[in-house]
């Protein structure tokens, strides 16, 4: 099966390179894009992929919720899947808001919900494990019926301190869901 692994940043695509290298006998080939961030930029990496029989949407998302509150599944670096996306957005004084987008579950993984914002929500007020990004959305409404959305978690939301992102998710593997995946599709 040639399955494309979509992710939005470098660093991302780095860490999928470096857990497939890690994963004996893959079952699958694996060709790994990278998207850019935010909407548009999934819109248009999705629009010109090469064939493929599934395409994974794979990178950091924070998460609603204190780390320590939340169940050990939902913990730093653990890998989720995404079912439910909706979007949230303020541009130029123009809001949009996009009613949720539901599909079924393709792994065995915790699922939950997203919100896609083009900037960076500062709410407070949002349920409890949402996942906080910027494509879902695009993705969930472009993706073939095959196709999902893989998040692993790398920071808390709100924060309570500031963060240095790129230093925080140094430590993240990627190994855990893509042996999921290569095991399970």
């Amino acid at each position: 099966m040639n399955i494309i692994i979509l992710t939005p940043m470098e660093i991302e695509q780095e860490k999928v390179h470096d857990a497939l290298s890690r994963i004996p006998d893959l079952k699958h080939n694996y060709k790994v894009v990278v998207s850019g961030i935010g909407r548009e930029s999934a819109a248009k990496a999705l629009m010109n992929l090469p064939h493929h029989d599934v395409c994974i949407l794979m990178g950091f998302a924070a998460i609603v919720g204190k780390q320590n509150e939340l169940p050990a599944y939902l913990g730093f670096g653990k890998p989720i899947e995404i079912t439910n996306s909706s979007l949230y957005g303020y541009e130029g004084g123009l809001f949009e808001n996009g009613a949720p987008i539901n599909t079924l579950s393709k792994t065995q993984l915790p699922f939950l919900t997203s919100l896609t914002s083009d900037k960076f929500v500062r709410t407070t007020d949002l349920a409890e494990r949402t996942v906080v990004n910027m494509e879902d959305y695009t993705f969930m409404f472009l993706k073939k019926p095959q196709d999902f959305i893989i998040r692993i978690i790398s920071d808390f939301l709100p924060h309570e301190s500031e963060i240095d992102f790129f230093e925080e998710v140094k430590a993240i593997d990627f190994f855990e869901a893509l042996q999921l995946v290569d095991l399970h599709l």
